[in-house]
């Protein structure tokens, strides 16, 4: 499904990330996002994996675990409006799942390796979805969202972080 979501299927909020992304089929952007993330963030050292830019700010690996942990929220979201599921799903406060996380403890290879079982299973997930599907209606933290905009929304949210990691960890 390469249609973008309208306004009405998602949160303001979320134009934040859904604006972010291109024109066209969100399910190979995602695809190539896997490649092109994978590749950056194998050619950062160990030793830079914990850095971070300020005081109170997440450390490189707590980002990428970040980026790790909201996909499968969001997935889980998409996986239970893809079926038809309308029951209501709670939010999550990312600063929670951080202080319950233990990311500092793994390896930058660990981490990485995390990212991509969780975005091969997004991508199984999605490749499975008929077109009725993708414009099925969930309800998560107060509101209505389809399951094209939580795509577009998983996207959006790993080019935003990405666009971070650019600025604040790996500009010298």
């Amino acid at each position: 499904m390469a249609n973008r979501p309208s306004i009405e299927e998602y949160f303001p909020f979320h134009e934040q990330y859904i604006g972010l992304v291109g024109e066209g089929d969100v399910t190979a952007l995602l695809a190539e996002q896997l490649a092109s993330t994978t590749e950056l963030l194998s050619d950062i050292p160990e030793a830079q994996a914990d850095y971070r830019y300020a005081e109170g700010k997440w450390t490189l690996k707590e980002v990428i675990g970040h980026i790790s942990d909201n996909e499968r929220v969001m997935a889980y979201r998409l996986l239970r409006a893809a079926r038809g599921d309308r029951t209501p799903l709670a939010g999550y406060d990312q600063d929670e799942f951080m202080s319950g996380a233990s990311f500092k403890s793994w390896s930058l290879a660990q981490i990485i390796e995390d990212y991509i079982s969780v975005r091969k299973s997004t991508l199984a997930l999605l490749r499975g979805l008929t077109d009725e599907a993708w414009l099925r209606i969930g309800v998560s933290n107060g509101g209505d969202v389809s399951v094209r905009a939580i795509a577009y929304i998983i996207a959006g949210h790993e080019l935003h972080h990405l666009k971070i990691i650019h600025e604040k960890y790996l500009a010298k």
